[in-house]
């Protein structure tokens, strides 16, 4: 279907032809008929720059016509008396053409130069409101207003959730269409293109919206399928850049989230040592009032005297809580584990652990595998010993009354590992628990165990694992360096 301005091009050509055989007529008495040859092509360069090629064309072959039947003899006729005038016309004929097309075609240029010119200033001025966007409803309204304006197409952004599933922005009614295409051109990270008739255009294009690190969604397209087909370059951008805006805010929000996270910590750190640090002295005050009242003469009568053994344990258990405190706090700010080695048999720092804990393995025997050819490690003993201790007190913490808890040692290269285990329901899946505060049990605890003990062993520059053995339990195991321990001096020397 012609457009209004092609409707009318040539009747309005014809019409300027006619109008200059008119203007021409009266003058024919004062310039040579060759000479009004000049008016002729005026007019044809004329309706080529306001009307186009085709009135152009149009005007040559008139305007050679109407100057044949009007100003070349005899008059009123398309006959020719003189051969000569042939040439007049031909010539006449080829410049109007020629002009006519160089004329038609500088102007198409020049329009379409200008449309590239809007388009750049419209897409420049869409990037940067895109830019600009503080969330995924002005991104997708940026997008859509453009697209209607430049392009004349119907858009819609469709955007996955947390499970991967795409969900359109801003859509609140059902969704028209077949809802698996956007999907499945997510999924695929390739444009998919539906033919016919779909209640918002003649064809749909689903564009996924391709970002730097990854598809950040499907850019829903609408229209005609010849302009579908012929501004895909500019729908290709547009969808870019709204991938690009979408993939900013998202790591936006990652980069606020990590930053509230960081103070969060920071705060919950501060608190935890100011808090921790304060209740060491009253701590303390009240272990020793508590073993005052254990080991009082006389001895306290039997109902008192359990209570008294149970207030020096609990003491005792809280007192070893606020120590994993200061230390996790000790971490957190970057003061880390600065372990004093020195060169110590392996036994002796298991004795002691088994010492600290007391009463708390009373409910559970305790196996001890350790080969008498051990050479001597060297390491922290104070904080070697609370990596034990923690690790006997979570295993006893979950192990069945009357089952033993295992520690075993063995020497691996140039690497001595060691285990602690238990016949308990082992560790659960998926939980990474040396991990601050990170809990696997119903037991009662602060789950910082594991996770200073991890810190511990890797200051040594060991490591530490978790894994559940075949034969059932729980089995925590770490590794630390055999180096060269110094010779032993002769006696007699």
């Amino acid at each position: 279907m012609k457009s209004p301005k092609s409707a009318v091009a040539y009747p309005l050509a014809v019409a300027a032809c006619l109008a200059t055989a008119l203007l021409a007529q009266p003058l024919t008495a004062w310039v040579d008929p060759v000479n009004l040859v000049m008016l002729f092509l005026l007019t044809v360069f004329l309706v080529a720059l306001r009307l186009g090629r085709g009135p152009a064309l149009l005007a040559a072959f008139l305007n050679v016509l109407l100057f044949d039947f009007f100003f070349i003899p005899p008059h009123l006729t398309l006959a020719v008396a003189d051969a000569q005038h042939l040439i007049t016309f031909g010539v006449m004929l080829v410049v109007a053409l020629v002009t006519g097309h160089l004329t038609a075609r500088l102007c198409l240029q020049a329009q379409e130069a200008g449309e590239r010119e809007r388009r750049t200033r419209a897409l420049y001025e869409m990037a940067r409101e895109l830019a600009g966007a503080l969330a995924v409803g002005q991104v997708s309204d940026t997008a859509r207003r453009f697209l209607a304006q430049v392009a004349g197409v119907d858009a819609r952004l469709w955007l996955p959730d947390g499970h991967g599933r795409l969900r359109g922005v801003g859509e609140t009614g059902p969704v028209e269409g077949d809802p698996h295409l956007p999907q499945r051109a997510y999924e695929r990270g390739e444009p998919i293109e539906k033919l016919g008739a779909t209640g918002r255009g003649g064809g749909t294009l689903y564009l996924p919206m391709a970002a730097p690190i990854r598809v950040r969604g499907v850019l829903e397209l609408h229209a005609a399928p010849e302009v579908l087909g012929g501004e895909k370059p500019l729908l290709s951008a547009v969808a870019s850049l709204a991938a690009i805006a979408v993939e900013r805010l998202h790591y936006a929000e990652v980069a606020q989230a990590s930053q509230l996270n960081v103070e969060s910590e920071r705060l919950r750190n501060t608190v935890l040592a100011s808090l921790s640090h304060d209740l060491r002295t009253p701590l303390t005050s009240l272990v020793g009032l508590a073993d005052t009242l254990t080991l009082a003469r006389p001895p306290l009568p039997p109902p008192h005297a359990d209570t008294a053994r149970a207030l020096r344990d609990q003491a005792a258990a809280l007192t070893n809580m606020v120590a994993n405190l200061l230390d996790l706090a000790r971490l957190a700010a970057g003061g880390g584990m600065a372990p004093r080695k020195e060169w110590q048999a392996l036994e002796e720092v298991v004795g002691s652990a088994l010492k600290l804990l007391g009463v708390a393995l009373d409910r559970n025997p305790v196996e001890i595998d350790l080969p008498a050819d051990l050479p001597l490690l060297e390491f922290d003993s104070v904080l070697l010993e609370r990596v034990l201790a923690n690790l006997f007190d979570n295993a006893a913490k979950h192990a069945p009354a009357g089952t033993p808890i295992r520690i075993e040692a063995r020497r691996r290269g140039d690497r001595v590992e060691v285990a602690v285990s238990n016949a308990g329901p082992g560790f659960p899946t998926g939980l990474d628990l040396t991990m601050p505060f990170a809990r696997g049990g119903v037991r009662p605890g602060t789950g910082l165990g594991l996770a200073i003990a991890k810190a511990i062993v890797e200051a040594h520059g060991g490591c530490l694992h978790l894994e559940n053995p075949p034969e059932g339990g729980a089995r925590v195991g770490f590794d630390l360096p055999v180096g060269n321990p110094p010779g032993l001096e002769d006696e007699d020397a």
